[in-house]
């Protein structure tokens, strides 16, 4: 099969040949379709030092993607050849307390398609049963399907707190940021406010429903809230840049009582003012991945159940390319002026 391949500890990925993947006993092999490219992808694309912690070469990588089920394990007993489907990328181990308990995805075991296991920039990939996600509704279509792995960290952000009737700010516009926007307007948020410092990411925000775009390399927030008529702080804060000023300033632009969930990650080590995260009773929370699988149901009801909320995470994808041309996808990703890239792993079948 081809597949995207880093031979070794270096930067750098070569579209070669590679054996198909071994089908275990609980394992279901699938044909890509579709994959997107994430951030993860470009750190290990990169070879830098966030990907120098967290893989090991030789590998595969990709993990946003969509496939037709071509074969299935002697033990697979819920999910059948030529099923539709997307992949959790978080492979949990199962015994330990949180998977016991039932909270897999705080699994201290957990290992990761595509980072610590060959992924599906591949004709195909093999992931357990546990791990896969059946679509059955036809309007879920292959470019919807290979990004519900980001649009399910969207999804887990934004659903954290009740948001109907809040004034809710998101930092950063990339590809998460515009869906957690989306989200936040189909659940019935009042006032929502983007920013980031590319105008064409705040451009495409306007399609999510926001009400207003702010490009803080000229705007403060404060003076977002005075164009919304804000007269009190933001009730419900979503970090999704990891840049180092988005937290503290959020912080700074909070209501009493306000809550903040963090889902970017930052690169340093960022102070914030924790005498007001105090005195204003603030709430932060970490998010990471997407609740198996409480996450994927909303989701889908929410695609599925609505034809605006369908065609503004469609519009996300910016880019959609030929798997032939990954390399013009990953500068397009790393440009940081669009919206998510998907490739098209059919070229090679078709």
């Amino acid at each position: 099969m081809k597949a995207l391949y880093k031979s070794g500890p270096h930067a750098g990925l070569e579209l070669v040949d590679r054996p198909e993947p071994e089908v275990g006993v609980h394992d279901v092999k699938i044909r890509v379709m579709t994959a997107g490219i994430c951030g993860t992808d470009l750190h290990i694309e990169a070879y830098d030092d966030a990907a120098k912690a967290m893989i090991n070469t030789p590998l595969v990588p990709g993990h946003e993607f969509y496939g037709e089920v071509v074969e299935i394990g002697d033990f697979v007993h819920g999910v059948k050849v030529g099923d539709r489907v997307s992949g959790e990328g978080h492979v949990v181990c199962g015994m330990c307390r949180n998977c016991r308990a039932g909270r897999k995805q705080m699994c201290i075991n957990v290992d990761s398609v595509g980072v610590q296991r060959d992924g599906a920039f591949a004709e195909y990939v093999s992931i357990p049963e546990s791990n896969v996600y059946i679509h059955r509704d036809e309007r879920i279509t292959p470019l919807l399907g290979a990004i519900f792995d980001p649009f399910g960290n969207a999804v887990h952000t934004a659903l954290q707190f009740p948001m109907v009737g809040e004034d809710v700010l998101i930092t950063g516009a990339g590809p998460i940021g515009l869906m957690a926007a989306a989200v936040a307007r189909h659940v019935g948020a009042r006032n929502i406010a983007i920013t980031d410092v590319s105008e064409q990411r705040l451009e495409l925000a306007q399609s999510m429903g926001i009400d207003l775009g702010v490009n803080v390399a000229t705007t403060r927030i404060k003076e977002a809230q005075q164009q919304l008529g804000m007269v009190e702080g933001f009730d419900y804060g979503m970090e999704m840049s990891g840049h180092k000023t988005a937290l503290p300033e959020m912080i700074e632009n909070m209501n009493h009582g306000g809550k903040i969930c963090m889902l970017g990650l930052p690169s340093t080590s960022i102070d914030i003012n924790w005498g007001k995260v105090v005195t204003h009773m603030l709430t932060l929370r970490g998010i990471y991945g997407r609740e198996m699988f409480e996450t994927w149901y909303a989701m889908s009801a929410m695609l599925t159940s609505s034809d605006v909320m369908r065609e503004r995470i469609s519009s996300v994808v910016t880019d959609f390319l030929p798997a032939t041309e990954w390399q013009q996808g990953f500068e397009a990703a790393r440009s940081g002026h669009g919206g998510k890239v998907v490739l098209d792993w059919t070229v090679f079948s078709d």
